[in-house]
């Protein structure tokens, strides 16, 4: 059994799907957030999104713009960077799973988790933008490495099923 798959990998359907997976797992991702809050409000108040466009440069007024909905201030800017983030990874989980399947191992579990300990145990902490892992409460990572696991799982499913139809729909043609 090889490493790779034989069959061409469709781009144009891979992108697409992974972005309707990105999008639909960042909606999970922040439900999720909802339910096992990865920190606490004092750190939430400059979410890790916005610390990092602040040291970026970023003003302040910019990083914590809002819009409202339903009477609640919500963080547009860290919509943003959290769909963009989503999107990102769910685009290239989709391109690389198609021809590498071991990196789908387990529905992108190991993946999720890879992801995780890259950004928030290691990546983030060095810059900064976070604690680091040491400093962050048991809670957070909880949440977290829970949160990445149902976050790659929706990519996973979301991700394999678009492609699967965009692919067998231009079969069709």
């Amino acid at each position: 059994m090889s490493l790779f798959k034989r069959h061409p990998l469709n781009l144009p359907a891979a992108i697409i799907a992974g972005g309707a997976a990105g999008i639909v797992s960042g909606l999970v991702k922040l439900g999720w957030e909802n339910v096992l809050p990865p920190r606490t409000a004092a750190r939430d108040a400059t979410n890790p999104p916005q610390t990092l466009l602040e040291q970026f440069g970023i003003p302040k007024q910019v990083t914590h713009a809002t819009y409202t909905y339903s009477g609640h201030q919500l963080p547009w800017v860290s919509y943003v960077i959290h769909f963009g983030f989503s999107t990102t990874f769910a685009v290239l989980y989709q391109i690389i799973g198609e021809k590498i399947p071991a990196v789908k191992k387990d529905a992108g579990t190991w993946f999720g988790l890879a992801i995780w300990v890259a950004f928030h145990l290691g990546i983030m902490p060095a810059m900064g933008t976070v604690p680091s892992a040491a400093d962050q409460p048991k809670e957070e990572h909880v949440s977290e490495a829970l949160g990445h696991i149902a976050w790659m799982v929706t990519n996973d499913l979301v991700g394999a099923e678009v492609y699967r139809r965009l692919t067998q729909e231009s079969r069709r043609h």
